[in-house]
């Protein structure tokens, strides 16, 4: 039975490399599509996936290492991610409706000459 259970281990260890790998794949091209855009809407999706992703990526790495304790940093980097796609949008809401209020008042945004 404990050859059963080592092998097993063995296999679960395996799996996990696995999946930490493919997330790190899938993290850079992620990041390459919040660097090339082309629109700041792609920029920001791109941002929150990496976010979910490097989630993802702490979760299995808990199992991984058998560490409880990396499940609450899970969480912790859940509301940091969250609020920062918030504030991101914010922003480029801000910008989007001075443009728009800008262009339909018939001046350059920004206070440009």
């Amino acid at each position: 039975m404990s050859d059963a259970n080592t092998l097993l281990e063995t296999i679960h260890q395996g799996m996990y490399i696995t999946v930490l790998i493919i997330l790190a794949v899938m993290l850079f091209a992620c990041l390459i599509r919040a660097v090339r855009g082309p629109r700041v809407a792609d920029r920001i999706v791109a941002v929150n996936m990496m976010g979910t992703m490097v989630m993802v990526m702490i979760a299995v790495l808990s199992l991984y290492l058998k560490e409880g304790f990396l499940i609450d940093i899970c969480l912790i980097y859940a509301l940091v991610s969250f609020l920062a796609v918030i504030v991101i949008t914010k922003v480029y809401m801000g910008v989007y409706e001075e443009k728009y209020h800008a262009d339909e008042e018939g001046e350059k945004p920004y206070g440009n000459p």
